[in-house]
């Protein structure tokens, strides 16, 4: 069963804006932490963001901070990560997660769902 579906990965020049989407589209995770990771070529999955269920409280890891922004629509069970200028170190696959566990925050391991991934692709 699919519980997570991202969209909105591409190939854009740096500067440019990018939106990914991940939702949760038969609501079968009831109330959930929502989580961003991302995998570039030959390193480790990494934190890039993370939602409270409510979406009062966010985190951000320092790379993406100021330029990246999470959040979400609980009436569409879906969460959003809004990139804005972007650089070509941000280029890797990116990785939406979800997890019942309120306490998970930056370790990958508390998710428990996970998306597909979506490429986001920036070039110089």
């Amino acid at each position: 069963q699919v519980y997570l579906v991202e969209s909105g990965g591409g190939e854009v020049q740096a500067g440019d804006s990018l939106r990914l989407s991940c939702e949760n589209p038969r609501r079968t995770l009831g109330r959930f932490v929502m989580g961003w990771f991302r995998q570039a070529p030959g390193k480790e999955k990494e934190f890039v963001a993370v939602i409270s269920w409510s979406g009062t409280s966010t985190d951000m890891d320092d790379s993406v901070r100021g330029r990246f922004i999470v959040s979400r629509d609980n009436t569409k069970n879906t969460g959003y990560l809004q990139m804005n200028s972007l650089k070509p170190e941000d280029t890797a696959v990116y990785y939406c997660a979800a997890t019942p566990k309120f306490y998970a925050r930056t370790y990958s391991g508390h998710y428990d769902y996970w998306g597909q991934g979506t490429q986001v692709t920036v070039s110089s």
